[in-house]
């Protein structure tokens, strides 16, 4: 079984954003790092291909340094990883980069199935694991708390605010993974040293051009199909109250959230 697993290079959540004099939003991520929320897609991946004799396909999109979140996921056990990087891809919206993440899949060929996180922590949209499944033409089963894979079927258990599902669909299929699925590992001296040898195939969209077309895409039908068109600096914050604790900060902790009407 082959398993392609999308993960994303995000910035600090604290991190400034402006806006860009092309309308695009600009983010100074600083290091950057794998989204949190893709590691519980990598742990589950590597369990089922622990139970299935599979493999794992760490697949991302965006800049040269998107390779750190591709490392991480090799660290936390995906065999290999797959970076698209190209300076036409500047600016993708979540449409896009769902495109571009089928093209991915379709050029690697012979995938049974497809897992992603819930949600990015930068965009939170969680349009991108439907929209990949769409472009593939394979059923979605977003929002997993839980999923197996026995013979040639996935079952997925999803817990909603009202209601609590299970769900089977026959591979391939996509199915987007919560943070309540699993508690994601961390990889130890020896697995970091091992992922530095795992192979990490960096492709442009030349080279993803024939499975774009299979989707009936091409490269200028990528581009982002929204604009930022008004920006302001967040506004710092005057309402803080500082208490220097003298024995008495518990007391007034609780005063002020009396009175704020918080309790």
């Amino acid at each position: 079984m082959k398993i392609v697993v999308a993960v994303k290079h995000v910035p600090d959540v604290q991190s400034t954003r402006s806006l860009g004099a092309d309308g695009r939003l600009r983010r100074d991520g600083g290091d950057g790092t794998l989204n949190e929320l893709d590691e519980n897609a990598v742990e589950a991946a590597v369990q089922i291909a622990a139970a299935t004799s599979g493999e794992v396909v760490a697949l991302s999109v965006g800049p040269a340094d998107a390779n750190d979140a591709v490392r991480r996921a090799l660290q936390l056990g995906a065999a290999r990883g797959i970076l698209v990087s190209d300076d036409r891809l500047a600016g993708l919206d979540a449409l896009g980069t769902a495109a571009v993440l089928a093209a991915a899949v379709v050029d690697e060929g012979d995938v049974d199935l497809v897992l992603t996180g819930m949600a990015s922590t930068d965009g939170l949209t969680s349009v991108v694991p439907t929209a990949l499944a769409t472009y593939l033409g394979i059923p979605a089963l977003p929002l997993a708390a839980r999923v197996d894979v026995v013979d040639a079927t996935v079952h997925v258990h999803r817990e909603l605010d009202h209601a609590v599902e299970d769900l089977t669909a026959a591979l391939p299929a996509l199915v987007s993974v919560t943070d309540a699925a699993n508690e994601p590992s961390f990889p130890g001296f020896r697995a970091i040293m091992a992922a530095r040898k795992k192979p990490v195939r960096t492709v442009g969209l030349d080279d993803l051009a024939g499975a774009l077309g299979t989707l009936g895409l091409d490269a200028d039908s990528l581009g982002g199909r929204t604009r930022v068109l008004h920006a302001e600096p967040r506004q710092p914050r005057t309402d803080r109250v500082l208490v220097t604790d003298d024995g008495q900060a518990g007391v007034e902790l609780a005063a002020w959230l009396v009175d704020q009407r918080l309790v």
